[in-house]
């Protein structure tokens, strides 16, 4: 089984989205992790430690890439 890893953490899940968005437009596989209450609750995000993009480890420098530019 691959390695999941946490690659950015953002303050909103619509942050994350679009991130995951771009990341998809690029071929590669994310998810996001938001203890946020399926989105009916984001504040919740604010004690929980944020949205998590996460990849497959072998995806993450590839990823990485692809959100800084």
């Amino acid at each position: 089984m691959d390695e999941i890893v946490c690659i950015k953490t953002y303050s909103s899940r619509a942050e994350a989205e679009l991130a995951k968005a771009l990341l998809k437009e690029n071929d590669i596989k994310a998810i996001i992790s938001a203890d946020d209450a399926g989105g009916m609750h984001p504040a919740l995000l604010w004690g929980t430690g944020g949205a998590k993009l996460l990849v497959q480890k072998e995806n993450k420098e590839k990823a990485l890439s692809f959100l800084e530019r």
